[in-house]
């Protein structure tokens, strides 16, 4: 176990801006000892083949080709006459910048 030393752990507490007492300066450096030698324990797993999360498998390359859909003249109709308003058979938007 790979120990932080005392002013490691208070320039950490200055870092993080807490106060620590001598006490509470002992118990974190035994703590935040541990967390990194359990993130140095991490380091040496190969994950280079594992998937980290949900357990769903990776697809690669999972595209579907882009297609028009024409749904008619009705379908624009009927969507264009619940717009507030329009140009040149366009949906008419406030501008962004």
């Amino acid at each position: 176990m790979t120990m932080l030393t005392t002013e490691e752990v208070k320039h950490i507490a200055l870092l993080a801006r807490i106060g620590l007492t001598e006490v509470e300066t002992e118990k974190y450096r035994k703590d935040l000892s541990g967390v990194l030698d359990f993130f140095n324990e991490l380091e040496e797993l190969d994950l280079s083949k594992e998937r980290i999360g949900n357990g769903i498998p990776v697809k690669e390359n999972d595209t579907r080709e882009d297609r028009v859909a024409e749904f008619g003249s009705l379908g624009r109709e009927d969507i264009l006459k619940n717009v507030p308003a329009q140009k040149d058979g366009a949906v008419k938007v406030k501008s962004v910048f």
